[in-house]
């Protein structure tokens, strides 16, 4: 067996193939990241649009932000087993304190004077949200997101703990029951590579979304 063999092999008590575990490291990493913007938007609408609303909101995600990962996950099982839910609740909550702050910063870089111009051309206050205000603030909510997705690749890891639910990470756990440090190799790399191959097509997205922002850097 040579060294590509033996690097991408998998355990046989992991049942699953090198791709198999990417694929969930994948799913763990982009729902939670996912829910996450979902919940975030129009938290950050209504912390942009009542400021009184923001320190609070800001406050309580800092405060879950704060807690352990593996304490969060141990206090889960009770209620969601040794799933990858209990994996995904704690990582949703935890892209908040990222995205939230992204979300209220690129609303609030959108000027009084475009905000005007929208309502006298007839937007509503959702219509504008969605067709002005959005647009203009991606750049801030790619950057939270290229933040919450590569934290959140790196959390998943810690989901080995508690019944081989960490994806990738679960060769970490292998690599000390079977003395396998190629293991760990493989772990590390493979997670590494993948959080850069997603904060590249992050990066990607944002130039897809933002043309005028290329027109603005080449004029």
């Amino acid at each position: 067996m040579n060294f590509a063999q033996r690097f991408f092999e998998v355990p046989s008590d992991l049942q699953n193939t090198w791709w198999g575990l990417v694929l969930w490291q994948l799913q763990l990493t982009l729902v939670p990241v996912a829910v996450g913007l979902a919940v975030a938007l129009p938290l950050g609408m209504l912390c942009a649009r009542f400021r009184w609303f923001y320190p609070p909101v800001l406050g309580v995600s800092t405060v879950f932000y704060a807690i352990p990962s593996l304490a969060f996950f141990v206090f889960l099982i009770d209620y969601t087993g040794e799933s990858s839910l209990t994996v995904e609740i704690p990582l949703t909550v935890y892209t908040l304190v990222v995205l939230v702050p992204a979300i209220v910063d690129g609303m609030r870089s959108v000027s009084e004077d475009v905000r005007a111009a929208a309502t006298a051309m007839g937007f509503g206050t959702l219509r504008r949200y969605l067709q002005v205000e959005l647009p203009i603030a991606v750049p801030a909510i790619i950057a939270g997101l290229r933040v919450a997705t590569v934290s959140s690749v790196s959390l998943v890891s810690v989901g080995m703990l508690i019944g081989n639910e960490g994806a990738l990470g679960n060769l970490l756990s292998d690599a000390l029951n079977y003395q396998r440090p190629l293991l760990a190799w493989d772990a590390v790399l493979s997670i590494a590579v993948l959080g850069v191959v997603l904060d590249g097509l992050l990066v990607l997205a944002r130039r897809i979304l933002t043309p005028w922002a290329r027109k603005a850097a080449s004029a």
